[in-house]
Order: structure tokens, then sequence, then C-alpha cells
């Protein structure tokens, strides 16, 4: 006996139509599962913020330059009371201001490492990418007395292997949720108003207090004044992601070509 399937047009084009998207699927899949590897779980990732209900806020302060802006953000922050604080260093520049790292040790705030050569990492290879990374290592260690174990890479710039190498060497790789904008030196109240308004619990702050941002320690009295009246906590990047697991927020592997 002959068995005969009629198929409706409605329906065959239905078919056609799902075969074609589960493969189109499988290729986006497979051309981006390098990319999708480096935020997959388990993976090495960088830390944007943390989940947390408390209104905790983490202000952090890059330094790869300059002779006089540091001192006078270390005298608001002592002013005002903020006792925590996290700062990343390059060590170039720890290296010929050791006085000022070494208030900003006695002063009480963390010291991350801001790498050695202000280059982008990714662009590396494997062997300099580690030997940029242990350069610094070894320069802050001898100054602060302790060995760092945070890092923010130059220019917020890193990709899978950086990632990798900088766990490799006990490192967590610490961005930013909330960019001030200061290395841009768009306007005190600019900066004052970016901050205070995108501030979350949680939150991780870039602010820099290198030479070429002008007006950072114009605008932190306020920052600090309007962030504490909303009722946030100032604590270190370590203190914060004690708070609770961190969030991995994938991103594109690329340089935010910051002015510091």
């Amino acid at each position: 006996m002959s068995h005969f399937y009629v198929y409706s047009a409605k329906k065959m084009k239905q078919t056609v139509f799902i075969t074609v998207a589960v493969m189109f699927a499988a290729g986006i899949v497979y051309s981006e599962r390098e990319n999708m590897a480096v935020f997959s779980s388990g993976a090495p990732a960088a830390i944007y913020n943390v989940k947390t209900e408390k209104k905790q806020i983490a202000l952090t302060f890059d330094i790869s330059w300059g002779e006089v802006r540091t001192d006078p953000i270390l005298d608001i922050l002592e002013q005002k009371g903020v006792k925590n604080a996290t700062f990343f260093l390059s060590s170039p520049w720890s290296k010929s201001h050791p006085d000022t790292v070494n208030r900003i040790v006695k002063s009480g705030y963390e010291i991350g490492s801001h790498g050695h050569k202000h280059v982008n990492y990714s662009s590396l290879g494997d062997e300099e990418i580690r030997k940029q990374i242990q350069t610094a290592h070894g320069v802050l260690e001898d100054l602060t007395g302790k060995a760092p174990n945070l890092i923010r890479m130059p220019n917020g710039d890193f990709d899978k292997r950086v990632l990798s190498i900088a766990d490799q060497l006990g490192y967590r790789v610490i961005q930013w949720d909330t960019d001030s904008l200061d290395w841009k030196n768009p306007g005190v109240d600019q900066i004052i108003n970016r901050v205070v308004n995108k501030a979350h619990p949680g939150d991780i702050v870039l602010l820099h207090a290198s030479d070429s941002c002008k007006q950072t320690h114009e605008a932190l009295p306020a920052i600090i004044d309007q962030l504490r009246s909303k009722g946030y906590e100032f604590v270190t990047v370590s203190e914060l992601m004690k708070q609770a697991q961190t969030e991995n927020k994938p991103v594109e592997e690329k340089s935010f070509k910051q002015v510091y």
C-alpha cells in the first residue's frame, strides 16, 4: 500500500523558517564561543559592581602621573572623614612619589595596582602581560609593605588572556559601573551630577588623581556630601566585594581610551 503525505505551503514555510533559525543560532554560538568563554561561569572576569542591598559604594582613584592633584584629593578625603577608598597606582608614578604613596598607606586607604607601562595590555604578548603585572607588583609591595591583589588595567583595557594571566598571578581585575568622566574635564557640576545620579548600592566609581584631571578635587566635596545625604557609606573595593557575590557584566574587549 502506498502512503502519501500532504504538506500545506504554510506548514512547509514554518518548517524551513525554524530550520534556518536553528542553523543561524548555532552559527552564532560557534563563532562567538571563545568570546563567551571569558565571561562564562567559573572563568576569570572583571568586577564592575557588587550585588548588595546595603547602601555602600566604593570611590576609586587611578593615578599614573602628575605632581599636584593627589594631595588635594587626600586632603579632602581627610577633611570629610572618608576613611575608606581605593587607589590604583601605576608603579612608575609610585616609585617617583614614595612620600605620597606612604601618605596613602598611613591614611589607611586600600592600594591596588594600575600596572607598569600605561599601554593596552590586550595588545601585548602573554609573557609581556605577565612581566608588566609582576613589575608593578614588586614595586608596590616594596613601597607599601603589602602585596596588592586588585588591579585596574591601564585604560580599562583587557581581553580573556589578560584576565587569565591576572588570575594566575592572584589578582582580581576591577573595572567600574560609574565613570565620573573627570578625565574629560567636562565641568565640576557635570562630574558631580554624573556620579550622584548614577550611584547605586554596590557601585564602583571611577575617579582620577592624575594631573590631567583638573576638576576632580573641586567636585569631590559635593560628591561626598550628596552621596552621604542619600545614605551611602564609603567602603573599599575589597570591603564591597565581601558583601555579596560579584556581578560579572559582559563587555566588549576594548580600550576605554581614557586620559590619565
